[in-house]
């Protein structure tokens, strides 16, 4: 009734599906060394040129409540 359309595949036998595998298991020593490396890092903090308070870059500063010179948000108390 209807006809199928194939595309134009290589074989399954001759597809590279090897994916990298440890030969030896990880000891715990050298995973947590590994990890140790892998920290995240502060946000860098901006003054604000309205109050001088610091701030998020390129975010309205909580205090005062002005984002490029223009008042956004309400400050909070």
């Amino acid at each position: 009734m209807f006809a199928t359309t194939t595309t134009a595949r290589a074989p399954l036998t001759n597809r590279r599906t090897e994916v990298a595998v440890p030969k030896r298991r990880m000891s715990r020593s050298n995973t947590r060394s590994r990890r140790s490396q892998w920290k995240a890092t502060a946000a860098p903090l901006t003054t604000c040129p309205q109050c001088r308070s610091p701030k998020l870059a390129h975010a309205a500063c909580p205090t005062c409540g002005t984002y490029k010179r223009r008042q956004i948000i309400t400050p909070s108390s």
